[in-house]
């Protein structure tokens, strides 16, 4: 059993983010059978415990809340946001999309730090912080950005 808690409905998402205070909340859409997102849970779930003073964290499969896929541009999957208190933390890790941490993380520690420079930032009252891991461990994706 996962002590990850699994959103399954807009509903549960929208809670979420609504009633979560003064903790992060990282939410990990994906697709529970890829090999990122097994890869990102197993790492979370790991530290699930030891970061809970600081932050809850829940999956999201992608098919259960396709309106939040389109809101957050979720293109590559994993995708892990950021929030705290209600407000989305954007992640300056060099690439060009700040709102998401795309791609599965290469070690435990790198989430760690990730969720503690978070949690430090948020409680500044910062909205964008500097991603801590290494940018040789970063996923790089070309984004493709579409005019309506």
């Amino acid at each position: 059993m996962s002590i990850l808690r699994h959103l399954k409905t807009k509903k549960e998402v929208d809670d979420a983010i609504r009633t979560n205070e003064e903790k992060v909340l990282v939410l990990r859409f994906g697709n529970d059978n890829e090999i990122g997102c097994l890869q990102i849970d197993d790492i979370m779930s790991r530290c699930a415990v030891l970061l809970s003073e600081m932050a809850i964290i829940c999956t999201i499969n992608l098919e259960d809340v396709p309106e939040y896929v389109e809101y957050f541009d979720i293109s590559h999957i994993p995708a892990t946001i950021f929030f705290f208190n209600s407000v989305p933390i954007k992640i300056d890790s060099g690439t060009d999309d700040n709102t998401k941490f795309v791609g599965p993380f290469q070690c435990k520690q790198d989430f760690i730090d990730l969720v503690e420079v978070v949690y430090r930032g948020a409680m500044r009252g910062k909205h964008i912080v500097n991603c801590p891991i290494d940018r040789r461990r970063i996923s790089n994706y070309q984004l493709l950005f579409k005019d309506f």
